[in-house]
């Protein structure tokens, strides 16, 4: 018999549950893959690199990001609910900021995977131009 192993269980809240402070075992990599889902999206990418940069209104980031505003508060509100950005009222103002450093260490390091995949697939793009 094969058993699966997912890693760590860790209580977490669960979103969906009628009882506040209720929470359920999942394993560790489905609420990493939860995280990596809350950051598929360019625009969250984006506004994540407006506000690695510090706080933000959202009529700030609006033209950064480059989408309409509505579709920029739902992101945000994704964002939010995932724990990567944190949000205040100044006046009639909502100002985003990222909650945690780390938000951007893993855009750094991400953009160095990308750069290093760019730079082995431009490689072998020369490789093979060479050979012709």
């Amino acid at each position: 018999m094969v058993s699966s192993n997912y890693g760590n269980v860790q209580s977490v809240p669960d979103r969906d549950s009628a009882r506040p402070g209720a929470a359920v075992s999942r394993p560790l990599s489905e609420i990493k893959a939860d995280l990596f889902k809350a950051l598929a999206h360019p625009a969250r990418i984006r506004a994540l690199e407006v506000l690695s940069s510090g706080e933000c209104s959202v009529g700030e980031l609006q033209p950064l990001v480059g989408i309409e505003l509505s579709h920029l508060s739902q992101q945000l509100g994704v964002l939010r609910r995932a724990g990567l950005v944190s949000s205040r009222k100044e006046g009639a103002s909502v100002l985003y900021s990222i909650r945690d450093d780390d938000v951007i260490e893993l855009l750094r390091v991400a953009k160095g995977l990308l750069i290093k995949s760019l730079a082995e697939t431009t490689g072998l793009l020369s490789d093979l131009r060479a050979s012709q």
